[in-house]
């Protein structure tokens, strides 16, 4: 199969290197720097398993900036560019999709089939066919975690389609044949594209569901001076509620569950509802939770120690931190970080490159996840991370 991937992000970057495996991939991409990496066999995003792939296996895969040169021996076409959140619409910005698939209709591609796993709203499927007029455009969503995402690929929990034709069915089997596990152990699911588009939007909503449920439980630990790791680890030997996403933090965060879980929320404007928006105002509460508990320990300056919400990640998109760093702020706490990933200077905020000194100017330190760069210093750090893990 000639498969093309449109996207150099986590999810594109992890599907076309799995394809690659088995089938020819062109990487289309308009980041020239990102094109450079994959070619000189370095991942552009942090992944271990990717990085092991470029160097290791047997590759099929051509990079290309050329919408002409990229779509036009293809079998498969997969979209996989960023769906932002506008807060001015309240909904995805879908336009990075909408433009790559006005550069296949104008090559006059007409016999790939596209699939979309750019996450988007229910009914996005139905109506995008219709305005360009292209039948076999169909979506499929990725359930993968930063850092990880190469291993969520080769080992799915399930791999769900939007569509019963026949041509989707076969992609949804390209990406089971490349994973390591046997087809038997995963689930392949066909259904319509708004029960697809569904599922993806749930599904992330349910998990910053019970990460804002963790962190509700850990606020009132906090102030009622009880053991959080006690409660926790007593309620989770239930079976049903299980030992697995519980950990606490400043927030939920990162790229996908701010803006799913508002996406959702836009979606259900003609449903009567409580859940989904008690989810997104608990997470606001819970930062400002957290901000006042540093306040109240009276510190000059406050040295935060990463912006990235998980270890392992270079991914600081929609940090809590950052809401808990205004708050700070406002009450004329000096605030600085310490974070490798960042390569420039963001929303005005002091930069110190050097861990030691960081420290020693520190009066406390915060962080979302522990490291045990921290170890010699644990009286000076403050966060809510009890098991280590994300």
């Amino acid at each position: 199969m000639n498969i093309t991937i449109a996207g150099l992000g986590y999810v594109g970057t992890s599907i076309g290197i799995l394809l690659s495996t088995k089938h020819r991939v062109i990487f289309y991409d308009i980041d020239k720097k990102k094109l450079d990496l994959i070619n000189k066999k370095k991942s552009p995003i942090n992944d271990p398993d990717i990085s092991n792939f470029l160097k290791e296996k047997k590759l099929k895969f051509s990079t290309t900036a050329s919408s002409k040169e990229a779509f036009k021996n293809s079998d498969f076409i997969v979209i996989c560019t960023p769906t932002n959140y506008n807060p001015k619409t309240n909904q995805f910005d879908t336009s990075s999709i909408e433009q790559v698939l006005k550069k296949i209709i104008e090559n006059n591609i007409s016999s790939a089939s596209i699939i979309i796993k750019s996450t988007v709203p229910v009914g996005y499927t139905k109506k995008i066919r219709k305005i360009f007029s292209y039948k076999k455009i169909f979506f499929s969503p990725e359930f993968l975690r930063e850092g990880s995402a190469l291993k969520d690929n080769l080992y799915p929990s399930r791999v769900i389609i939007g569509s019963k034709d026949l041509s989707a069915k076969k992609f949804a089997e390209l990406l089971i044949d490349a994973a390591e596990l046997s087809k038997d152990e995963i689930p392949l699911l066909c259904m319509n594209s708004n029960e697809a588009e569904a599922v993806k939007l749930f599904a992330n909503t349910y998990l910053a569901m019970r990460i804002a449920y963790f962190n509700e439980l850990d606020s009132f630990c906090a102030v009622n001076k009880i053991d959080t790791r006690s409660v926790i680890d007593g309620i989770g030997f239930d079976k049903r509620i299980g030992d697995y996403y519980n950990n606490p933090s400043f927030g939920y965060g990162g790229y996908c569950l701010p803006k799913d879980t508002k996406q959702l929320l836009n979606n259900f404007n003609k449903v009567p509802s409580n859940i989904i928006k008690a989810i997104i105002e608990s997470n606001y509460t819970r930062k400002k939770f957290i901000a006042d508990m540093i306040i109240n320990k009276n510190p000059k300056n406050v040295g935060v120690y990463r912006l990235v919400m998980k270890s392992e990640s270079d991914n600081f998109r929609e940090s809590a931190v950052f809401d808990i760093i205004e708050i700070l702020i406002e009450k004329g706490i000096g605030i600085f970080v310490f974070e490798p990933e960042l390569k420039k200077s963001i929303r005005g905020i002091s930069q110190i490159f050097d861990l030691e000194k960081f420290i020693d100017k520190s009066d406390l330190i915060i962080t979302n996840r522990y490291s045990k760069e921290l170890d010699h210093v644990k009286e000076k750090v403050f966060t809510r991370d009890l098991f280590g893990n994300n």
